[in-house]
């Protein structure tokens, strides 16, 4: 199955279906489930920021499957369309950041599977420990 790994605070917040989009520079035809993979690093700016959704942060683990329904390119009208979100903050106020945005669905929360990341979309192949 598909895995991306994802920074924390933002692992988190798909996790418990607060962020239905995950940002990034390149674009994927890729549309089916996927496991979210709480990398390393964590946004202590933004654990503070989301501090009232008393989230977990775990890091180096896969924490929740979803499924990537559709890949939107991140244009005006879409950075409308998500002002007034402060899970999206970020990619709104910066207007010189360009790149796409994976729709998640049905994101469901898993128990942690501590396993080492990786960048783009990659592979878990321990399917019965999901």
């Amino acid at each position: 199955m598909k895995v991306i790994t994802i920074k924390q605070s933002y692992a988190s917040l798909i996790a418990n279906g607060i962020k239905k989009i995950e940002f990034r520079t390149w674009k994927t035809k890729y549309r089916d489930d996927i496991l979210i993979h709480a990398g390393k690093k964590i946004n202590k700016e933004d654990m503070d920021k989301f501090k009232h959704y008393n989230l977990d942060y775990p890091t180096c683990c896969i924490i929740a499957k979803a499924k990537i329904t559709d890949c939107i390119y991140i244009d005006d009208e879409v950075r409308k369309k998500l002002k007034n979100n402060l899970v999206y903050e970020h990619v709104v106020k910066d207007k010189n950041w360009q790149g796409y945005g994976f729709k998640l669905e049905q994101i469901e929360k898993i128990p942690p599977i501590y396993i080492k990341g990786k960048l783009g979309l990659w592979e878990y192949e321990n399917k019965e420990k999901i």
